[in-house]
């Protein structure tokens, strides 16, 4: 494995860097304005006229600009089918078609020309120098290729890379091994739970093939779930393959935003060369200070065609400024993403978030899978656990009580759990939905 060197405008200096994104912003809104029906309405009603800003003074100006929520663009989309309002240039120049997983409501489409690809592209080349892949590596797509933009970006640019591209969509588990094994690849492009479901039918399948920590493959990047910063998540699935894991979050509106570096563990680099990221208290819309948790906040800086500024992501962070071991000047995320905004539930006035059940859970290896439930009785709420147990546990009670004890410990909250039989809970290809809440 060789160090991949990491280009200047990841080590600038913060004026630098600074200076550089005021530039990119004020071009931004001048080659919008006019131009993409969306941002003109919204910046009209903010009273900005950008044909008139020569300079911005970043961070202070950044709060002159309007957010941008995502229910406004669903709402545009369905007054204005099917695309919305928030394109820059002619539809005839439109050539990539993506939405998003709606795990949290019905889709939102999303569309992009050749150069606004190629800026997204480049944005994942950054992610492929934090985890330390480049052209001698050969990379295994483990992921559908359907319309939820996923790894299809990581796909297109591990092959402008030179790196060995490899797509894996529309097989089985039982397939997708027998590929790695057939293939050996070094690089395993997946979400945290796919990576955890390959472990498992690998284990199920001990007797007739090698054991994944022995397939050669040294990285595994994973997206689309906050589990890769998750320390009882990330250390399954490295005990299970015998490689490192390298955390990558990114939105289909936003584009690829952040990347885990080798050498500081449970951090995400937010790629401020090509974003100017913002952590404001959710409900004051307040700047937090350095260490605290906010919401992120994003401007992408290279997509102009389909845009979006000052984005609230509902992705909740603990902004870092300190230095990184690797040399990189771009702030970090300690922890990666929390949680999101929407996904807390209060129990019993407890704020409860799937990750947090879910760092709990997966530290005891005896959980092979857990679904948690949210129930509304009368006027409350209860939480409740299911989980299927590994085949090897002798005492299912003692594994029940230590659980319980240790969520007790966690989260102020005793939680029911209920052992069901193997093969019971769904597994998923994608983004796992283990927080079920009944309405």
């Amino acid at each position: 494995m060789t160090e991949v060197p990491i280009p200047p405008a990841e080590r600038a200096d913060r004026h630098t860097l600074v200076a550089q994104q005021a530039r990119r912003l004020v071009k931004l809104l001048r080659d919008i304005y006019g131009r993409n029906p969306f941002y003109t309405r919204k910046l009209d009603a903010a009273g900005i006229r950008p044909g008139d800003i020569d300079t911005l003074d970043l961070p202070g100006d950044l709060p002159k600009l309007p957010l941008t929520t995502r229910a406004e663009l669903l709402a545009d989309q369905a007054a204005n089918p099917p695309w919305g309002t928030v394109l820059t240039e002619d539809i005839s120049r439109y050539t990539r078609y993506n939405h998003t997983s709606s795990t949290t409501g019905r889709p939102l489409r999303w569309i992009d020309t050749n150069e606004s690809w190629q800026w997204m592209l480049e944005c994942w080349k950054a992610v492929y120098r934090g985890a330390r892949v480049g052209p001698a590596d050969r990379i295994l797509f483990g992921f559908s290729f359907g319309p939820f933009l996923g790894f299809w970006t990581a796909f297109d640019a591990a092959c402008q890379l030179g790196a060995h591209s490899i797509p894996a969509g529309g097989m089985s588990s039982q397939q997708r091994l027998a590929m790695i094994d057939a293939v050996e690849p070094t690089t395993v492009c997946c979400t945290p739970t796919y990576a955890l479901r390959l472990a498992e039918v690998a284990e199920q399948e001990r007797n007739g093939r090698r054991p994944l920590s022995e397939s050669g493959v040294r990285v595994i990047i994973v997206a689309g779930e906050p589990g890769g910063s998750i320390p009882s998540t990330r250390a399954r699935i490295e005990k299970s393959w015998g490689a490192r894991v390298i955390d990558h979050h990114g939105l289909t509106e936003v584009g690829p935003v952040s990347f885990e570096c080798w050498e500081a563990r449970g951090f995400l680099h937010l790629n401020e060369s090509q974003f100017i990221g913002e952590v404001l208290d959710p409900v004051t819309l307040e700047a937090v200070a350095d260490g605290d948790p906010g919401e992120l906040v994003i401007t992408n800086l290279g997509r102009a065609a389909s845009p979006v500024i000052r984005y609230r992501t509902g992705d909740l962070v603990v902004p870092r400024s300190d230095a990184c071991p690797c040399g990189r000047t771009l702030r970090r995320f300690e922890g990666g993403i929390i949680a999101r905004t929407d996904d807390m539930i209060n129990i019993r006035g407890v704020n409860v978030y799937p990750s947090g059940i879910e760092s709990v859970v997966l530290r005891f290896p005896e959980v092979a899978e857990f679904r948690s439930t949210v129930s509304q009785s009368a006027a409350l709420r209860t939480l409740s656990l299911e989980v299927e147990l590994a085949p090897s546990v002798v005492d299912a009670r003692a594994v029940v009580a230590r659980l319980t004890e240790h969520l007790r410990e966690a989260m102020a909250l005793t939680v029911p759990i209920h052992v069901v039989a193997p093969g019971t809970l769904p597994r998923f290809e994608m983004k796992a939905r283990r927080f079920v809440v009944e309405t």
